[in-house]
């Protein structure tokens, strides 16, 4: 079935893509909840005049993404935690704990666009950014012992 997302969902598609689905999933899930609607003739045209409207707003949007992104540059965060002696960590680095870090060095980036490899150890590890549909940025993760 296809559909038309009406928001970013990880995993499927951005807001304003056209994607196709099995039907239970739209008809149970994403159009009950008002991720999506059914992708007709109608409902194509008014998604491509709402592109066409917002068009310059989404032209700025990346534009500042991709500023963030050269900012950021070749960025390398820091993380303390606790670890045992093997150099196992408690628990593990969340997504939470980077965009906090981000907030420290002065970049404001949401936890849900943190890509984060699963970190139960301590090392260097690559975080990926997704800033834009089109800008992602990849930043250096350091777990370290406290």
């Amino acid at each position: 079935m296809e559909i038309i997302l009406r928001q970013d969902i990880q995993g499927l598609g951005y807001k304003n893509d056209t994607v196709t689905v099995k039907p239970g999933y739209a008809r149970n899930y994403l159009i009950p909840q008002g991720f999506a609607i059914v992708a007709n003739a109608s409902n194509q045209k008014k998604i491509a005049e709402n592109i066409k409207q917002a068009a310059h707003k989404a032209e700025k949007l990346k534009k500042d993404a991709e500023e963030i992104a050269n900012k950021m540059g070749e960025l390398i965060i820091e993380i303390g935690t606790k670890a045992g002696d093997s150099g196992k960590i408690f628990g593990a680095v969340t997504t939470l704990q980077v965009s906090d870090a981000l907030k420290t060095k002065g970049f404001e980036v949401d936890r849900k666009k943190i890509v984060l490899p699963s970190i139960k150890q301590i090392g260097e590890y690559t975080a990926t950014l997704d800033l834009h549909r089109e800008v992602k940025h990849d930043i250096t993760i350091k777990v370290i012992a406290e």
